[in-house]
């Protein structure tokens, strides 16, 4: 079964361009770790072994807040699935839209080190054009925000994304 995610790329979409040309869906957190062959299926395991290393590495944040980013950091690298759609703010009032497409890569240096490759749809889809149940929900507070009960909404702007139009 698909799922769907509103995904943010950087506060306030900072890297959403930078995503977006590239082909990915990323993350920042434990930057110079590279997580290859280190992700359990459970994200309760992972966060039991990298909470205490977020929490060495930034120092002041609260265990809420390093449980928060690790599970985060879980469900992009390894919880979202080959063939689940991902919906990321562009920073501009709409929203990119795409199908994950690949597994866990580790880029080291880069903005967003922790990524997934994504086939992008032609065309953005306005957030003024959501229901408003949809919009709260992909407003919401956090990095990852499983929208699936939205997806035949979101169905029907991925068939209007396969047209003629700049914007669903």
């Amino acid at each position: 079964m698909k799922n769907y995610y509103r995904i943010m790329l950087g506060r306030k979409s900072v890297f959403a361009e930078e995503a977006h040309k590239g082909n990915f869906i990323g993350a920042g957190w434990l930057p110079d770790i590279d997580l290859t062959n280190k992700l359990p299926d459970n994200w309760r395991e992972f966060n039991k072994k990298y909470i205490p290393v977020y929490l060495e590495q930034n120092p002041g944040k609260t265990k809420v807040s390093a449980g928060l980013a690790c599970g985060m950091l879980h469900t992009i690298t390894k919880g979202i699935l080959n063939g689940d759609i991902v919906l990321c703010p562009d920073g501009k009032g709409s929203y990119f839209i795409g199908e994950v497409v690949g597994d866990y890569e580790y880029q080291k240096g880069a903005s967003q080190p922790h990524r997934r490759t994504v086939r992008w749809f032609p065309k953005t889809v306005a957030r003024d054009a959501m229901s408003e149940l949809l919009r709260n929900s992909a407003g919401s507070i956090g990095t990852v925000s499983n929208i699936s009960k939205y997806a035949e909404e979101i169905e029907s702007f991925m068939d209007g994304c396969r047209e003629g139009d700049d914007e669903a």
